[in-house]
């Protein structure tokens, strides 16, 4: 990822007073991104390691999706062959400690902790604090035992140290544009986690109709219930809904429900809005307009998506698709990369 020589100053409008160079900027940005997209892994492995002790399922069928939605099919059938995705324990592997895997907790956190290292002057104490313990958490034998030994204790002690460093930051650090740049980065992650991990669930089964799906609706809800439970949204859902579980139903509150913090819709628009602070529509002079337009544009069209989601495929892909554009246009005109694409 090359970046230009020169430094970007970015203002908002309701910190004029205060910049922010595109260096920091960018490490602002991508210490959101990494953030949520640990804790976002630790929900799916936790959640599918608790599908998988139901035994209703096939162990392939609880593990290569994981593998999908993380981008690695390939790569892993390349590495281990196409047995090794009925392998739970080498999947969780690859996503956990593998250094190859550009997408692992122990990459996701470094990263995000040497992001965080490089801005410590615009994180509150409390915030590198969390991140930063985390951090050793994995690299040292504790988290390795823990990890051999009590697997859900594990996973759940990451995504609790990922969500207290999310809300630090919500609660200890200024409301300015270096938290601005962090929840862009956030919101911009949690909405493309969201449309790959219901596109891949919602196809697989799509996929399965006339192969005696009709026969295994327990089996079926039973994935259901644990897509929810990787976007933190069963008991949100469940209250909602009235307990009633169906693709439908599931992919319309994942997409559409405003109310729901992980839902596509929520995401997007929440990252509108920050973008908006950083760079505000009415400003034709600052740089960033593209990219505004184009996040401008997908918000819009997902909230004016219409009921029962037809090609919901297509739709996720669109959404998964578009948003990493919009990211790498972010990063050719606010954070100095040579190249947009590599952003």
């Amino acid at each position: 990822m090359k970046r230009t020589a020169t430094n970007l100053l970015l203002r908002t409008q309701r910190h004029a007073p205060a910049g922010l160079i595109s260096r920091v900027a960018d490490c602002c940005f991508w210490f959101g991104r990494y953030l949520e997209r640990a804790e976002s892994t630790a929900r799916q492995l936790q959640a599918t390691s608790s599908l998988a002790l139901d035994g209703e399922l096939g162990a392939r069928q609880c593990w290569q999706p994981v593998v999908i939605v993380a981008g690695e099919e390939e790569s892993f059938r390349a590495r281990f062959g196409d047995e090794a995705f009925s392998d739970g324990d080498k999947v969780q592997y690859l996503l956990v400690w593998d250094e190859q895997c550009w997408v692992s907790l122990v990459r996701s956190v470094g990263a995000a902790r040497e992001n965080a290292r490089s801005v410590r002057e615009v994180l509150s104490g409390d915030v590198w604090e969390t991140v930063n313990e985390l951090y050793l958490y994995l690299q040292d034998d504790l988290g390795r035992q823990t990890w051999l030994d009590r697997r859900d204790d594990f996973y759940r002690r990451v995504r609790q140290m990922t969500q207290l460093a999310l809300g630090l930051m919500r609660s200890t650090m200024l409301h300015d544009t270096a938290l601005d740049f962090i929840w862009l980065g956030v919101m911009l992650e949690r909405t493309n986690q969201t449309a790959r991990l219901l596109d891949v669930h919602h196809h697989a089964f799509a996929a399965a109709e006339g192969q005696e799906r009709r026969a295994h609706q327990v089996i079926e809800t039973a994935v259901w219930l644990t897509l929810l439970r990787a976007c933190s949204g069963l008991e949100p859902f469940m209250k909602s809904h009235s307990g009633r579980v169906s693709p439908d139903t599931v992919a319309t509150f994942l997409v559409t429900d405003a109310r729901f913090p992980r839902s596509i819709t929520y995401s997007l628009h929440a990252a509108y809005e920050r973008f908006a602070y950083i760079r505000p529509p009415e400003d034709i002079g600052l740089p960033g307009g593209d990219a505004l337009a184009m996040l401008a544009r997908l918000d819009a069209w997902v909230a004016s998506l219409p009921e029962g989601l037809p090609d919901l495929h297509g739709i996720l892909t669109y959404i998964v698709n578009e948003t990493t554009r919009i990211a790498a246009t972010i990063g050719g005109e606010l954070l100095g990369y040579q190249d947009s694409s590599q952003a």
